[in-house]
């Protein structure tokens, strides 16, 4: 383990910079492959003198993928979008991107690969998301058979893109809009999440698995919404927003640089976001998952009406 490399695609994100902390925490020499390295430069005090690198890499580039994965041990592919923009699209990203990954680490000799994937993840879908997801799952273990994918839930922490997202909207227009309110998701924690792909990464008993990770309970939507409603002590009057008309705003709202909402997410929140059961979970990697409403009070504060300096009642 000590002083192994470990190339990780993606790092600098929200997913990325917990894995970088625990990774380097347990020994790990770390090369973070990015698009824009000066942009990832916040992750090297995260580790010893020297134990963290930021390579440039683009996964549409095969000569950056080949110099971020050179001698590295074991490679992590976390790069994923939630909408497409420009030349960022699903079936580059989630599909072709984790292809080529996949390809040049067989062709490295690298020890292992962890692909993170989606537990909505479904060649079958509506969803373009689901489906280059499920594209990504079948490349990667084509050309890395011995690769493990960790197919996740709703992953929430300090930076989530999903409590925060919801709990600025509520303080913003003053109320909360429900949208799928009777499906089901299974949060897990960012920190969970970490501590899963350091159990196995390098596990041999991993190898060629896929795992679903989701948290310890199931919430529907609606039930979210009431959690960041009391957390942030907004109590803004909760809206049941009708799928037609759910998704004639996000035709809209997608056409926006960086949309709250698109078509393609609706589609997603239609289907359940839980784990089947038919697989290994955090409970197999010996990980006792953490409860929603054990983290998201430390960050949902600021979005209170008084802020962080009024403690709760």
């Amino acid at each position: 383990m000590s002083g192994e490399l470990v190339t990780i695609f993606g790092g600098s994100g929200f997913i990325g910079k917990t894995l970088v902390q625990h990774l380097a925490k347990a020994g790990y020499r770390i090369r973070v492959a990015v698009r824009q390295p000066n942009n990832a430069l916040f992750l090297k005090p995260l580790g010893e003198l020297g134990q963290i690198q930021i390579a440039q890499a683009n996964i549409r580039n095969r000569l950056s993928v080949e110099a971020a994965i050179k001698n590295a041990d074991y490679v992590i592919n976390l790069v994923g979008i939630l909408y497409e923009s420009g030349s960022q699209t699903f079936e580059g990203v989630h599909h072709k991107g984790a292809e080529l990954i996949a390809e040049i680490a067989a062709i490295a000799g690298v020890k292992h690969l962890i692909h993170l994937s989606s537990i909505g993840a479904d060649k079958d879908s509506s969803s373009k998301y689901a489906r280059s997801k499920a594209a990504g799952e079948e490349a990667v273990i084509k050309n890395f058979p011995n690769a493990t994918i960790l197919r996740s839930s709703v992953v929430f922490g300090p930076d989530d893109g999903f409590f925060n997202k919801f709990a600025a909207l509520a303080k913003m227009f003053q109320i909360l809009p429900v949208v799928c309110g009777d499906s089901k998701m299974q949060p897990i924690y960012v920190g969970d999440l970490a501590s899963a792909m350091g159990k196995v990464l390098g596990n041999s008993n991993a190898y060629g698995k896929i795992y679903e990770l989701g948290g310890p309970e199931v919430y529907s939507m609606r039930e979210l919404m009431k959690l960041v409603n009391e957390e942030t002590q907004q109590n803004v009057p909760m809206i049941n927003l009708p799928l037609k008309l759910a998704y004639f705003k996000a035709f809209f709202l997608g056409m926006l640089p960086n949309p709250m909402l698109t078509m393609d997410q609706l589609r997603m929140l239609e289907k359940d976001n839980i784990v089947s059961g038919e697989l290994p979970t955090l409970s197999d990697l010996g990980v006792t998952p953490t409860p929603v409403e054990a983290v998201i009070p430390k960050y949902l504060i600021q979005y209170r009406p008084t802020g962080q300096f009024k403690a709760a009642h």
